[in-house]
């Protein structure tokens, strides 16, 4: 299974399958590992409680930890928060602890029973506890000793894994695939359409648009943020160059002995490291630059403290005999010519408050004192500004609202069987992937097209498919012969079955937390 979704891990569709494959592969083993003792020692905190029941930290950990192990197995370096995020996997394994909880509630009233013999024999047949294919009972208890848990808590958690796999099952037995789904079904799979269709995309009506004053103001002011300028600085500033103190530094046998050790790495050769004799005019040279950088920056941050309260980087200047430069007006993605690659001024600039003193920075180019002269904070034009801009976006979504507007008027039209000009998509059957000939990929389209019959020919609303809006109408529909799905319906049934018995199991529970108290601790969910 692992080789399988490596294979397909670079489909976001299949990733967010993963969270339901890999919490039923998990199954109920957050419950055996995860729970441990419910006696002295359990910890105040909670992760969620259920009708008051608490579910621990500990659960709850348990339970996140093995599932993010998962996904990083399948996923290895691949995986990263960005993608845990998007999975939602704290949530999803904070709800698998919630779900079970409650079926485990629940199971008594479901028939639900577990002898002792069952545990046992459910215990020794894990593979975990067996040496040269029997069970072990000097395994088993050496295994639980070493995880900190005694026979009696292992086996009471087992027995509620147990407990909780029987009711699952008990629910999910009450879901059945009656003969009418699985000719439906067998129709869908098996039957041939031809659709007609009426399209409307935004470019087909844009020349309709007609905006008014209010509509561009309206439009402005629902979507400033897309139209808003951002934040300026204009800083004044001077530099301190490192190499104005070296001409008065040296370096001794001692200073240069020490930079050598300290990086021994620079100093490798085809046969190792080189000796210091060999380098020590490159030793002493770096050790030099990097003394007087050290003596700069302190100078500067010296001379700054100093003068901080006055604001006045012309006097500082005038003390480390700086020159004073000036920047235009800049924002964070269009910094001044003068600052192009230096990133850390430009990060601090943005960050000073208007006449405020900043720094030092120290980049490649130098040690710099900066002051920001001027601040400029981000702001919407008036529309007079920024008509022409404004307008484009708004005719554009005018335009989409417009398509979308006579789409549903077609669909309308085309229930009422009123005369419309339409295209055809030709016949073609189902598709699991919705590729409609001529329209393209919609699997909610092509779910609705095999739902159409004579009687209800139209689709009730349309759809959208890349940036088109299609009303769609059932022009043809060949209907498979009946005879053969008579030889095929049982195999039809078994197939529809699981998916129906998970169906019945989430309708279950959705039921169940509609009935029940769940309160859930949110910082342990909240994506940061």
């Amino acid at each position: 299974m692992l080789d399988i979704m490596r294979r397909k891990k670079e489909s976001i569709v299949i990733k967010s399958v993963f969270v339901v494959i890999v919490l039923s592969f998990i199954g109920t083993m957050f419950l055996v590992w995860g729970k441990g003792s419910d006696g002295a020692g359990r910890s105040l905190g909670y992760a969620a409680k259920v009708d008051g029941s608490r579910i621990s930290l500990e659960e709850y950990q348990g339970a996140y930890q093995r599932i993010r192990d998962i996904y990083q197995q399948i996923y290895g370096q691949a995986f990263n928060s960005e993608m845990e995020k998007v999975l939602g996997l704290k949530k999803a394994a904070l709800d698998n602890l919630i779900d079970n909880r409650l079926i485990l509630k629940e199971a008594g009233s479901l028939g639900v029973k577990v002898t002792k013999d069952e545990v046992a024999s459910s215990i020794a047949a894990m593979p975990t506890f067996q040496k040269d294919g029997a069970f072990s009972f000097d395994l088993y208890q050496q295994i639980l000793k070493s995880s900190r848990m005694t026979p009696k808590d292992f086996e009471a958690a087992q027995k509620n894994d147990l407990t909780l796999q029987k009711a699952r099952q008990a629910i999910m037995n009450k879901a059945v695939v009656s003969d009418e789904e699985a000719l439906a079904q067998y129709r869908k799979e098996h039957d041939k359409v031809d659709l007609e269709y009426v399209a409307y995309a935004p470019a087909d009506v844009a020349g309709e648009v007609k905006l008014t004053e209010a509509d561009l103001n309206d439009y402005l002011q629902k979507h400033a943020d897309e139209f808003k300028t951002p934040e300026k600085v204009a800083l004044s500033y001077a530099v301190l160059d490192p190499t104005s103190q070296a001409a008065k530094l040296t370096v001794s046998d001692d200073e240069i002995q020490t930079y050598y050790q300290k990086n021994i790495d620079r100093w490798q050769g085809k046969d190792g490291i080189l000796p210091l004799q060999e380098v020590k005019d490159k030793v002493r040279a770096e050790a030099l630059r990097q003394k007087a950088s050290k003596q700069a920056f302190e100078l500067a941050a010296d001379t700054l403290y100093k003068n901080i309260k006055s604001g006045d980087l012309n006097q500082i200047a005038s003390q480390l005999h700086l020159k004073v430069q000036d920047t235009p007006l800049f924002s964070a993605t269009a910094p001044a010519a003068a600052l192009a690659n230096e990133a850390a001024v430009v990060k601090k600039g943005l960050e000073l408050k208007q006449g405020e003193l900043g720094g030092p920075v120290e980049t490649p180019k130098g040690i710099y004192i900066i002051k920001a002269k001027e601040r400029k904070p981000a702001a919407v034009p008036p529309l007079a500004e920024i008509r022409a801009a404004v307008e484009q976006k708004a005719k554009a979504a005018k335009a989409a609202e417009l398509a979308k507007t006579k789409a549903e008027e077609a669909a309308k039209q085309l229930a009422a069987k009123t005369p419309l000009k339409t295209a055809t998509t030709g016949v073609f059957g189902y598709s699991a992937k919705g590729d409609v000939p001529v329209i393209g990929a919609s699997p909610d389209l092509m779910d609705a097209a095999f739902k159409l019959t004579t009687a209800a020919p139209a689709a009730a609303t349309p759809f959208k498919v890349g940036n088109r809006w299609y009303a769609v109408r059932l022009k043809s529909r060949a209907e498979a012969p009946r005879a053969d799905f008579d030889k095929t319906k049982e195999q039809i049934k078994k197939a529809m079955l699981p998916k129906k018995q998970e169906e019945a199991l989430a309708t279950w529970i959705k039921e169940q937390r509609a009935k029940t108290k769940i309160e859930l601790n949110q910082t342990l969910v909240a994506e940061k």
